[in-house]
C-alpha cells in the first residue's frame, strides 16, 4: 500500500523530492529510487524528519513496534499520521506515537496499485479539518474514498472492500472452471471471465451503479441469465455472502482484540 500510494502521488503532480521513505529492506530502496526517483532511507527517523504528513505502511504486527522510536520525534513536530496497517486500534497507535499527535486511519484495497481502490477512512475528533482535507488528498491518488463515523465500522469496510477483491477474483475463477466443464477450451473460458469481470466493474462506475437495477437490466423475462440467477437464489447466495462478511468482520475484530492484526 505505500508503494501504491507513492504511485499514485506521483501520478497526481507530486514531486519526487517532496517524498521521503523509511525502508529497511535494501533491495526495496534501490527499487524506488531507480523505479520511481524517491528517496528512501533505512532510517525511519530521518525519513519523517520535517514531514507535515507520516503515513504508516507496515504489516499490523509491526506497527507498534515501528513507531516506539520515533514517539519522541512525533511528539516534538506533531505532524499527521495516517495508518493503513489493518485492524490496529486508534487507541494503540495513539499510545506509541506519544501525546498530542493527531492520528488516523485509512483501510484501501489492492486495486489502489492501479489507482483504481477505495479508501476508507476515520479520524477522531482530535483530528481537525485541515488535517482531514489533506488525507482525502493524499488518499485519493490511489482511488476513491470514503469516511466512516466510528472506527468499528473499518472492521465491516475491511470485510467488504479490504477482502472484497478476493470474493470477485473467486467468482469469476468458478465461472471459468464452470465454462470449460461446460465445453470451452480453458484458455477461452478464462478471458471471457476476467474480461466479463473487467468490464462489469467499468460498467458499473460509468452509470448510476444501482446495482440492482443494471442487475434487472441484464436479466431478460424468461431469459438464460434469470435461470441462472434463479439458480443462485435457490442456493440461497445472499445468505452465503452475508454470512462471509461477517465472518470476516468478526476475525477483523478477533486479531485487533488479540492485538496481531
Amino acid at each position: 500500500m505505500g508503494r501504491a500510494l507513492i504511485g499514485g502521488l506521483l501520478r497526481a503532480g507530486t514531486r519526487a523530492e517532496q517524498l521521503s521513505v523509511g525502508e529497511s529492506l535494501p533491495a526495496a530502496r534501490e527499487s524506488l529510487a531507480r523505479e520511481l526517483g524517491v528517496s528512501a532511507s533505512a532510517d525511519n527517523a530521518a525519513a519523517i524528519a520535517g514531514a507535515a504528513v507520516v503515513v504508516l505502511a507496515v504489516k499490523p504486527q509491526d506497527a507498534a513496534a515501528t513507531l516506539a522510536p520515533l514517539a519522541a520525534a512525533l511528539a516534538a513536530a506533531r505532524p499527521l499520521v495516517i495508518s493503513v496497517a489493518a485492524g490496529v486500534r486508534i487507541a494503540l497507535l495513539e499510545a506509541s506515537c506519544g501525546p498530542g499527535v493527531p492520528v488516523m486511519r485509512a483501510m484501501p484495497n489492492r486495486p489502489a496499485l492501479i489507482g483504481a481502490g477505495v479508501s476508507a477512512l476515520y479520524a477522531p475528533a482530535a483530528v481537525g479539518a485541515a488535517q482531514r482535507t489533506i488525507a482525502e488528498r493524499l488518499l485519493k491518488a490511489m482511488g476513491e474514498i470514503v469516511w466512516v463515523s466510528a472506527e468499528a465500522e473499518l472492521d465491516v469496510v475491511t470485510a467488504l472492500s479490504g477482502s472484497g477483491p478476493a470474493y470477485f477474483f473467486l467468482l469469476a475463477e468458478l465461472m471459468a472452471e464452470a465454462g470449460e466443464q461446460l465445453g470451452l477450451e480453458g484458455p477461452i473460458a478464462r478471458r471471457l471471465a476476467a474480461a466479463t469481470l473487467y468490464g462489469s466493474g467499468l460498467l458499473v462506475h460509468s452509470g448510476t451503479a444501482d446495482l440492482a437495477r443494471l442487475r434487472a437490466e441484464v436479466a431478460s423475462p424468461g431469459g438464460t441469465t434469470e435461470a441462472a440467477l434463479r439458480t443462485l437464489e435457490a442456493a440461497n447466495l445472499r445468505a452465503t455472502v452475508r454470512a462471509a462478511l461477517a465472518a470476516a468482520t468478526t476475525r477483523s475484530r478477533e486479531l485487533a482484540a488479540q492485538g496481531v492484526p
